[in-house]
């Protein structure tokens, strides 16, 4: 299996990629199209020069690994992906041979968060509008990709991960519970600007509280994302 999780910023998706990285059976890619991604906008990300010299110059090269051998001789890997990479220039014709799976979590939440680590960040760094629209291509497509939202997952991991498993055809091994703190070996170079508290984790964090406060620029991008995030959640597991 090629799994593909689509996801934007903050959404629990490198907790998600460890979950999956603890079983024997998975090999993980963290954000294959990042540095082509950087290049082909010129965009200042922080550690943009080190992300960039980490990843091939050539989106379609990164495409048809995506679909090479699996390393390790393992069965298989499991991508995970920002929405927001998949500019004009990224190619998507190996979306079709993945099973996608799309992981939400409500905009305030994640606006609070990833404005921690870049004040500067726009709406279109947090792939609220791409996330919806790719979902909406894989239908047209005739596909039918999955939808969990972050916050279920942390409410109940177990239940979330059997329900996940099963609706993507995998079994549910309890190797996805924990991790090891630290990181993880395929972990992209930018770890160390992003990382810091799930490298500190063990396993996923519980319940969320209440939805965090927002003022100005920060409240106007939540609130402008929230329909979207509402139309995938509509759809969620």
């Amino acid at each position: 299996m090629r799994l593909a999780m689509w996801s934007g910023p903050r959404n629990l998706s490198t907790a998600l990629m460890y979950s999956f990285g603890n079983r024997a059976d998975f090999h993980v890619v963290d954000e294959p199209f990042y540095g082509p991604y950087l290049r082909l906008t010129g965009l200042d990300h922080p550690m943009g020069e080190a992300i960039k010299q980490s990843r091939p110059e050539s989106a379609e090269e990164v495409a048809q690994s995506l679909l090479g051998p699996i390393p390790g001789g393992k069965p298989h890997v499991y991508h995970k992906h920002m929405v927001q990479h998949m500019i004009d220039g990224i190619p998507r014709g190996f979306m079709a041979n993945c099973v996608n799976v799309f992981l939400i979590r409500h905009p305030a939440r994640v606006v609070a968060s990833f404005t921690k680590g870049w004040e500067a960040a726009t709406a279109e760094d947090m792939g609220f509008r791409q996330q919806a629209e790719l979902y909406d291509e894989m239908r047209a497509a005739g596909q039918s990709p999955v939808v969990i939202d972050s916050a279920d997952i942390r409410r109940d991991p177990e239940v979330m991960l059997r329900r996940l498993c099963a609706a993507i055809g995998l079994s549910f091994d309890p190797a996805m519970l924990s991790w090891p703190a630290g990181g993880h070996a395929q972990d992209g170079v930018w770890a160390p600007h992003w990382y810091g508290s799930v490298h500190r984790s063990t396993g996923f964090a519980g319940a969320e509280g209440p939805l965090p406060e927002l003022s100005g620029e920060a409240a106007q991008v939540a609130d402008e994302a929230l329909p979207l995030y509402e139309r995938l959640r509509a759809e969620a597991l």
